[in-house]
């Protein structure tokens, strides 16, 4: 029972203190924390107040310091997701954030308005969806991790034992983590997606589940956090595992992706896609060796499928990739380029097979994991696919969901749910669940990372490239366009600012968020929307010749073009930069 958390609480607030009551059969525990002097403590329920005002509530994510001092935040809304090998699973939908203090009034104008913008920072976090939890459940880990473990890990509380990498709110915690006492009141809360299906074949009844870890270091949105830090931790990391329940068997599937492990960046300056600038003075090799030493810990084997074209701007970077692989010379890591938009070029996605064919053997190699109903490990996974693009969000899923039926085809075949010569695709009501299920997947790490929904789901959901989802993948470019341009300066700061990368001082002589903002920022919105308007004006209101009307098109016309190619020249100036991040977090 050591490796749980309380399921049911309550929350008792008094001016004085918070009260957070375990209401679980036979818990008598309450977690007393002092709104004055901030300490945390161990009581009993007899000690709270009668006058305390009362509410149910379902964790603690943790606290967090602003300018008007330390707030607490708790979970108030859960959705189950299902049931995990008898553990419940919870998504978490909403949130409270209560200050410690009672007044406001020691605060100065300046100070009220930095604190506004903070809180502002953390509720965007928070309703960016994709926060799990069980109370009961180590989510953090894979099958094949929770299966090689010792039993001092076994004892340790869920928080203890959490891969921190995926502990999202792994800073919020930190007062609470330093009191193992008070274990049992702090809930690891996962970022990502989690998915679970009850799902019949010939008549044979398995549990499917798919589940996202987004890793918290390097943390960041689409353009601001590219590559790896000096700890060679990659932008945009996520491990996805596919498990498989039957008939007292379980199978797991492991594949990762990540940033191009190199020292590059990609700032937002107004073009649709930002040339990518590779660092010339950093020392590459060091950080990349760095990165994939942990993988091999982690998972054995690697095999880096990159998935970036092999022309243009994202060639420079493919290179650079191949080279550190073959300058690395490691029997341990095995390098796979395929160009996805050459290959699949006029919606010839059927064409993915040949690297499907091309990895085939590698995949049997690496194998997947399998425990028996007696708890004997069967087969361990040897290592992994470390799928990449861009971004590593749409051509990454893709293949990622490819590589994820070839394996489970082979898990069921094995495990007799599926006859031999009996083909996954042919299974028409679980191919549907599957491919929305990994659709949903796409769009979830696409949200958390650039702001939309993915691209080229279409393809996912149905298996073949349609016009609609063209029209669809037109869409959300235009929506990421503005948001990575316009609102993901605030986005990186707010992600910061929750995971701890910045720390707020009220001693602080000068605010970073007291930086104001260029006008040019502020004007370029007007600017384009007042030259397009006159544009329309002038068609809508013709003169007394055509001659007269188009020049009148022609003038408003070439100003609205040439104040463009202006801000386009100077794109840099006028895009929403992060103002806490150190530039070194950036490069």
């Amino acid at each position: 029972m050591a490796a749980t958390t309380y399921e049911r609480l309550k929350l008792h607030v008094t001016p004085e203190k918070f009260y957070v009551e375990a209401c679980d059969d036979g818990a008598d525990d309450v977690l007393v924390i002092d709104r004055v002097s901030t300490e945390v403590t161990l009581s009993v329920k007899k000690d709270i107040p009668p006058s305390a005002v009362t509410r149910p509530i379902f964790g603690i994510l943790g606290t967090i310091h602003l300018v008007a001092g330390n707030y607490l935040i708790v979970i108030t809304k859960k959705t189950k997701v299902g049931e995990f090998f008898n553990h419940v699973i919870w998504k978490a939908t909403d949130f409270d954030i209560l200050s410690y203090k009672k007044t406001m009034l020691h605060l100065t104008d300046i100070q009220l308005q930095d604190n506004k913008t903070f809180l502002a920072m953390i509720n965007h976090v928070l309703n960016v969806d994709g926060f799990y939890f069980s109370t009961t459940y180590d989510l953090t880990h894979t099958l094949q991790r929770l299966s090689n473990t010792s039993p001092e890990f076994q004892e340790m509380s869920l928080l203890e034992r959490a891969d921190q990498r995926f502990v999202w709110n792994g800073h919020l915690l930190r007062e609470l983590s330093a009191q193992p006492e008070v274990h049992r009141f702090a809930l690891p809360v996962l970022h990502g997606f989690i998915t679970m299906h009850s799902c019949s074949i010939n008549g044979k009844y398995f549990d499917w589940v798919l589940i996202s870890r987004r890793s918290c270091f390097r943390a960041g949105v689409r353009y601001y956090v590219r590559g790896i830090d000096s700890e060679g931790h990659a932008a945009n990391f996520v491990e996805t595992e596919q498990i498989v329940h039957y008939n007292g068997s379980r199978a797991s599937f492991v594949q990762t992706r990540g940033s191009i492990p190199v020292f590059w960046s990609q700032r937002p300056n107004l073009k649709y896609k930002p040339q990518p600038l590779i660092n010339k003075v950093a020392n590459h090799m060091d950080g990349f060796q760095r990165h994939f030493d942990s993988q091999v810990i982690i998972y054995g084997k690697q095999v880096i499928i990159n998935l970036v074209n092999q022309k243009g701007s994202e060639k420079p970077l493919e290179q650079a990739f191949a080279t550190m692989v073959s300058s690395l010379g490691s029997g341990m890591i095995r390098y796979i380029a395929f160009d996805f938009h050459k290959e699949c070029k006029n919606m010839r996605w059927d064409r993915l097979s040949i690297l499907l064919d091309q990895v085939a053997e590698i995949q049997d190699a690496l194998s997947y994991f399998l425990v028996d109903m007696a708890g004997m490990v069967v087969t361990s996974q040897e290592g992994v696919f470390r799928s990449n693009c861009m971004d590593c969000l749409d051509r990454t899923n893709v293949i990622q969901s490819l590589l994820a039926r070839r394996s489970l085809q082979a898990q069921l075949q094995r495990l007799g749910v599926l006859h031999v010569g009996q083909k996954l695709e042919e299974q028409n009501e679980f191919e549907k669940t599957y491919k929305n299920a990994w659709a949903d997947n796409a769009n979830a790490c696409a949200k958390q990372y650039a702001g939309t929904g993915a691209l080229k789901t279409d393809f996912t959901r149905t298996g073949k490239r349609t016009q609609l989802g063209l029209l669809a993948d037109a869409w959300n470019s235009l929506i990421r366009y503005y948001r990575n341009n316009f609102s993901d300066g605030f986005r990186q700061d707010s992600i910061d600012l929750f995971l701890g990368n910045y720390s707020v001082d009220e001693l602080e002589s000068h605010s970073p968020l007291s930086v104001p903002r260029d006008l040019k920022f502020l004007a370029l919105p007007i600017i384009m929307v007042v030259a397009f308007s006159m544009c329309i004006i002038c068609l809508l209101m013709a003169g007394d010749t055509w001659t007269e009307t188009l020049a009148y098109v022609f003038f408003w016309g070439v100003a609205s073009i040439g104040t463009f190619f202006i801000i386009l020249y100077n794109g840099k100036d006028f895009v929403d930069a992060p103002r806490l991040v150190q530039k070194e977090k950036m490069d």
